[in-house]
């Protein structure tokens, strides 16, 4: 189904939806009630909907009694095999309240690699759907190392999103839109709208500036490009903002994609 803009949202058969740590954690972890609410009202209208949400070690900081993030990879991987379950079980508590099943499916860069696998991950991915069940979506944390990791989740949401072919991806961020400067700077401008032929090369994009995510504005204009590049549209908003924008409102960024 063709997406041309944030309207036809709504008229989406498959939709992708990507979450940050810092968007469900610290201080704003009851935001995961507001993200699960959105995706309950997309589900329920009839559209397939995939979450891609980090988080796991983020959840796992408080429980192992961590106020930062580690430097180490096997206190990462420590912190993922005990958030992941966590995380995952706060989604299925809220989901249960729209009488929807959440499925976790784990990821590494190999899986996505190999014909067999990535076609495996496909095949999966897909009955999950046609169940009508809710797959999250994260990087296996716990055994990925440095050279094997996706980098961020952005660039994971936008690789699933292709894997599916998904009429639509969306990125939810702590802010709700791309700007010509950090946002914090006085005179920032919100860019509403990205062509594919856009270059963004004067845009002084920042990154993350919490103790939690991966990731930035950086990252999410690198993986809507890729998505764009193999023709799925891209919505950048606020995480606050996802029951509007999967009803159609006109929030975020909409990165237009190439036509293929």
């Amino acid at each position: 189904m063709a997406i041309s803009d944030a309207r036809d949202i709504p008229t989406a058969k498959r939709i992708v939806v990507k979450v940050g740590s810092s968007s469900i954690s610290g201080e704003n972890v009851n935001q995961l009630e507001t993200l699960v609410a959105g995706l309950a009202e997309a589900h329920g209208r009839g559209s397939e909907v995939v979450l891609v949400s980090s988080g796991a070690i983020a959840t796992g900081m408080p429980l192992l009694k961590l106020e930062s993030k580690p430097d180490d990879l096997a206190t990462s991987q420590a912190l993922a095999s005990v958030g992941q379950s966590r995380l995952i079980a706060r989604y299925q508590i809220e989901l249960e309240k729209s009488k929807i099943v959440a499925g976790q499916v784990l990821f590494t860069t190999a899986d996505l690699e190999q014909t067999e696998t990535r076609d495996n991950a496909k095949r999966a991915m897909e009955r999950l759907l046609e169940l009508r069940v809710l797959p999250i979506v994260n990087e296996n944390d716990t055994v990925a190392t440095q050279e094997i990791r996706f980098g961020d989740n952005d660039n994971l949401a936008a690789q699933v999103a292709i894997l599916l072919e998904a009429d639509v991806l969306i990125l939810l961020s702590d802010i709700d839109a791309l700007y010509d400067r950090p946002p914090v700077i006085e005179g920032a401008q919100r860019i509403e709208w990205v062509t594919f032929e856009d270059n963004l090369d004067g845009i002084e994009i920042g990154e993350t500036s919490t103790g939690y995510g991966t990731g930035g504005a950086r990252t999410k204009v690198s993986a809507a490009k890729l998505a764009n590049r193999s023709g799925i549209p891209v919505l950048l908003t606020d995480t606050h903002k996802v029951s509007e924008a999967l009803a159609g409102g006109r929030v975020g960024t909409w990165f237009e994609q190439q036509e293929v």
